[in-house]
């Protein structure tokens, strides 16, 4: 069987990884969906929060009066840099405040009172459109609440949100996207346990087994128009195929009369060269006639429960056919290390078989030398029956084509092409097989059953 470049892509794996890709954006779109929400109805201050109160924590001292102030430090630098309308008033518990930037009019007058309030969300007075927001914290001289506000960034509270909720969605897909491979795998598997049988079905299916049909029940829905499908191509061609069986047989028989009438009329001729010519003509496609008939009853299969001797038939057709080879000028002899050899098998179709195999090396071993017909028993219990001669071989390129119908090595050779190909269709219905070996010393034709 050739093997093509093109690998058919696993279902299992190609739905685990797009499930997981599926369950990602799920997930994503989710939280972002959450934080864009959080966004719109928090306050915009969410995202300074973090960073203010540990620049504050930092900075946040008191002079030597004990007074609070603000030191100057990196982190706050930095911040007061990056937001230019930042402001804010912290407070200690005592009550002193400090602040920084321009404090809203409208918040002002809150200083005095923030160390008093705990956390607060200000916003959406009509005096203003400026929010402000009151957190407590901790810096090195204690703790402190700060209000604080002017910089309404909302991808900053989108970024800030996103941050702190990666708790929630990164052991999700931690847990969740091994699970989705894990359990995928054998969900379809377990889906396509109906499909598998139907393929073991199908490939069991023989050419000679009219009537078999793949199973509809235990798949899924989504294949059963497929299986479907098949059954309906599978009636088709048997029914072809019956068509063409009758068409031949009946060809075959309809070529019997005018066979027999010219038969009858070359006989009525005078001796001579043109009768012994058309006698051999008319021979020839009798013969034809006869294997295309025999070719087509045994592909209807035989009866291959009677009870047959490989010894006695085999005898029997080297003595029917032994004049024929002696003036085709053969020595033909029959051999076999048993006195009987007796198996299961078709009375009528394997002597045509043994006669094939033997009118063929007739026909084809150079009217020369031994005819060779041997019966032994093979080492697994059944049959073997070989007919080898010493004509001049077959070339390797034809010997696998010499079992197909209507071939021929040689384009002029007297036979229809059909003997070797019932000589394989009748062993495999035996449940067995034909061998050649060719060289230029001979041809041995061997049927293992």
């Amino acid at each position: 069987m050739a093997v093509t470049g093109n690998v058919n892509p696993s279902l299992r794996w190609r739905l685990s990884w797009q499930l997981s890709l599926v369950f990602v954006a799920v997930v994503a779109a989710v939280i972002v969906g959450l934080c864009v929400y959080g966004a719109m109805i928090l306050s915009p201050n969410v995202g300074t929060k973090d960073r203010l109160i540990a620049a504050l924590g930092e900075a946040l001292n008191r002079d030597a009066q004990g007074r609070l102030v603000i030191a100057d430090s990196r982190r706050l630098s930095a911040f007061k840099a990056e937001s230019e309308r930042l402001w804010f008033v912290a407070a200690t518990p005592d009550g002193q405040t400090v602040s920084y930037g321009a404090v809203p009019e409208a918040y002002q007058a809150l200083g005095p009172y923030v160390h008093l309030i705990k956390e607060a969300d200000i916003r959406g007075a009509a005096s203003t459109g400026e929010s402000a927001t009151i957190d407590s914290a901790e810096a090195r001289i204690g703790p402190f609440r700060v209000m604080y506000g002017g910089n309404p960034s909302r991808s900053a509270t989108f970024l800030t949100m996103l941050a702190e909720t990666y708790p929630i969605y990164v052991p999700l897909l931690a847990i969740a996207l091994p699970a989705v491979f894990f359990t995928v795998p054998r969900i379809v598997g377990r889906g396509l346990a109906g499909i598998s049988d139907v393929a073991r079905e199908a490939a069991a299916i023989e050419p000679l087994r009219q009537g078999a049909r793949l199973p509809v029940s235990g798949i899924p829905r989504e294949v059963s128009p497929l299986v479907t499908a098949f059954n309906d191509t599978l009636e088709r061609l048997e029914n072809e195929f019956r068509k063409r069986q009758r068409f031949l047989i009946d060809a075959a028989h309809e070529l019997r009369t005018p066979i027999a009438i010219m038969q009858t009329r070359i006989d009525g001729m005078p001796d001579g060269h043109e009768r012994q010519r058309l006698l051999g003509d008319v021979a020839r496609l009798a013969e034809a006639a006869e294997q295309l008939l025999d070719f087509e009853r045994n592909d209807q299969a035989a009866d291959l429960d009677e009870t047959v001797d490989l010894v006695g038939i085999a005898r029997s057709v080297v003595a029917d056919l032994a004049p024929l080879a002696i003036a085709g000028g053969y020595q033909i002899c029959f051999q076999s290390e048993t006195e009987s050899l007796e198996r299961r098998g078709s009375a009528s179709a394997l002597p045509r078989a043994i006669s094939n195999l033997v009118r063929n090396a007739i026909d084809h071993g150079g009217n020369r030398g031994m005819i060779t017909v041997s019966v032994s028993r093979s080492a697994s219990g059944g049959g073997r029956i070989s007919v080898a001669d010493e004509g001049p071989g077959i070339p390797a390129e034809h010997r696998e084509l010499v079992f197909e119908p209507f071939y021929r090595v040689t384009p002029r050779s007297k036979g229809a092409g059909l003997g070797l190909s019932l000589v394989k269709q009748v062993a495999a219905n035996h449940g067995g097989e034909v061998g050649i070996e060719s060289s230029a010393a001979g041809t041995r034709v061997t049927i293992e059953l």
